[in-house]
């Protein structure tokens, strides 16, 4: 039988290691989020560079290479960082770390020892983590596998039996799929899955519905059994609207503007040539 409902994923505030250590946090805020970290001594934590909101006077930064980003070169070519911060805290006292999220996002702590060891999210998904998480970036360069299957979307592997933070865009629901339970979900709106969902990409063509329908140009069918998460508004859908907003009057009344000039201009141009191969013959 179907789930029959939509859920918030639960935000727990204490996390137990399998090695019974406890770290506590706590997630503050509504739509732009800050996750609170408690460090006991020579306690540490993961992030991504530019995460840091705040921290205690005894944590000491430190920026560490990844070495199992598979991106590498390519990765650090197109902007994307290659490196990791660890927060150690060398006090004697209890310390604290306020990592932020990048936008209006929701921060979604995930125990990953529940989801099998593994988790597929979205690039940059991944905000911060608590023990043994181990975080793959990997590039493709051949474009046309950018969009040919699960790994063309989600592009980060979280592995290990730590607990994991990720972020996701306006309001986040979590859905349990059961076993052959199908759901079609726009590609940018999964944060992350579990391994166990089988994911299939479906082009909505033909081109031109996409051109002048504005509808996108893939959905996601996801088969269950597994769990997914997903968030109402992909910072990339986010970034379009402020984009268009700023633009000029007649953009952003019309985002399609471009497009039609340049299509009037080729259908004007084609009337032109063909008047002149007529009146030749």
């Amino acid at each position: 039988m179907a789930a029959p409902f939509f859920s918030t994923p639960f935000q727990p505030f204490v996390y137990q290691s399998p090695q019974e250590a406890v770290t506590p946090f706590q997630i503050l805020g509504g739509e732009a989020q800050i996750v609170q970290i408690m460090l006991k001594p020579q306690e540490k934590i993961i992030a991504k560079p530019g995460s840091m909101c705040y921290m205690s006077g005894s944590i000491q930064m430190e920026n560490v290479f990844v070495p199992e980003n598979e991106g590498g070169m390519w990765q650090w070519l197109f902007g994307k960082s290659v490196t990791s911060i660890v927060f150690h805290n060398t006090g004697s006292s209890d310390g604290f770390v306020g990592i932020a999220a990048p936008s209006l996002a929701r921060i979604l702590p995930i125990d990953l020892a529940m989801f099998g060891g593994e988790l597929l999210c979205q690039p940059d998904a991944f905000l911060c983590s608590i023990n043994d998480v181990k975080v793959s970036n990997t590039f493709d360069q051949r474009a046309r596998n950018v969009l040919a299957g699960v790994e063309g979307f989600l592009r980060q592997k979280l592995s290990g039996q730590g607990l994991a933070f990720v972020v996701g865009g306006g309001s986040v629901v979590q859905k349990n799929l059961e076993m052959g339970e199908v759901l079609y979900v726009d590609v940018s709106s999964i944060v992350a899955l579990s391994s166990t969902v089988n994911v299939q990409i479906k082009y909505n063509g033909p081109m031109r519905r996409v051109v002048f329908g504005g509808e996108n140009l893939v959905t996601a069918v996801l088969t269950g059994p597994g769990i997914v998460f997903i968030q109402s508004m992909p910072f990339n859908r986010l970034s379009q609207r402020i984009a268009r907003a700023v633009t000029s009057p007649n953009m952003r009344d019309n985002p399609k503007f471009f497009i039609q000039i340049a299509v009037f201009f080729f259908l004007a141009y084609v009337v032109v040539v063909s008047s002149l191969i007529l009146t030749d013959i």
